[in-house]
C-alpha cells in the first residue's frame, strides 16, 4: 500500500511542469523580499494586503478601473504573441518589435497600477523627472521600431500617444486650468488607452495569422503529375 502511494506521488511529481516550479519559486522569493522590506521600513507588514477603497457610489471609479483593465491587455497580448511567434518562426522580423512592445506596455501598466510616478516622490524624485524619463523611453521606442510601426496601422498608435500626452499635460498643469474637472483629463486618457489596446491587439492578431498561414503554405507537399499514369 505504501509502495503504491509512494509511486503515485512520484508519478504526480514528475508530471509537474518546469514552468510551475519556476513561477512559484520566483513568486515566493519576491514575496519574501517585499515582506522583509515592509517589516524593516514600513509601519505595518499587513498593509501589503490593504483592500482597494470601496467606491462611495456604484459608478465611482468605474472608468478608472476600466482604464486599468485596458492597460493590462497589451503586455499580455504582446508577450504571449512574442513567445508563440519566436517558437514558430524565430527569424520573424517583428519578434523584436513585439518584445519591445511587451516591455513598453508592461511598464505603462505597472505605473498605472502601482502609481510609480507618485510613489517615487517619497524618495525625493519629483513627478516631473519621472515623466521626462518616461518620455525619453517612449521616444527611444519610436526611434527603434518606427520602420516596423510603418508596416502596421500606425495611425491608431499615433492617435493614442497624442491623446495620452494631452491627458498628461492636463494633469501636469491642472491647477492652472480655468475649468476644474477630472473629465478634461479622464476622457482623452481613456480614449487613448482604448486605441492603445486596439493597436497592439490588431498588430499581434495580424502577425500571428500571417506567420501561421505562411507555415501552413510551406508545409504543403506538391503532388507531381509525372507519377500518374
Amino acid at each position: 500500500m505504501l509502495t503504491r502511494l509512494k509511486n503515485r506521488i512520484l508519478t504526480l511529481v514528475k508530471k509537474i511542469p518546469p514552468a510551475f516550479i519556476i513561477c512559484n519559486s520566483i513568486s515566493l522569493f519576491l514575496l519574501i523580499l517585499v515582506i522583509l522590506y515592509a517589516y524593516k521600513f514600513e509601519p505595518s507588514v499587513e498593509g501589503l494586503f490593504i483592500p482597494p477603497a470601496t467606491p462611495p457610489y456604484p459608478t465611482g471609479g468605474l472608468l478608472t478601473h476600466t482604464f486599468e483593465i485596458l492597460c493590462s491587455i497589451p503586455p499580455v497580448v504582446c508577450g504571449f504573441s512574442f513567445i508563440i511567434l519566436r517558437r514558430v518562426n524565430p527569424h520573424n522580423s517583428k519578434n523584436f518589435f513585439l518584445l519591445g512592445s511587451t516591455f513598453l506596455t508592461a511598464g505603462f501598466f505597472l505605473n498605472e497600477i502601482y502609481r510609480i510616478h507618485i510613489v517615487l516622490q517619497y524618495f525625493d524624485i519629483p513627478k516631473s523627472m519621472t515623466i521626462k524619463v518616461y518620455g525619453l523611453i517612449l521616444l527611444l521606442y519610436v526611434f527603434l521600431f518606427w520602420k516596423k510601426m510603418r508596416e502596421t496601422p500606425y495611425g491608431i498608435i499615433i492617435t493614442s500617444f497624442l491623446l495620452i500626452i494631452f491627458a498628461v499635460l492636463i494633469d501636469t498643469f491642472y491647477q492652472s486650468l480655468p475649468i476644474k474637472s477630472l473629465l478634461i483629463e479622464g476622457i482623452p486618457k481613456l480614449l487613448g488607452m482604448i486605441n492603445f489596446t486596439l493597436y497592439f491587439c490588431l498588430v499581434c492578431y495580424r502577425e500571428m495569422i500571417k506567420v501561421f498561414v505562411s507555415n501552413q503554405t510551406n508545409l504543403r507537399i506538391p503532388v507531381s503529375n509525372g507519377n500518374r499514369k
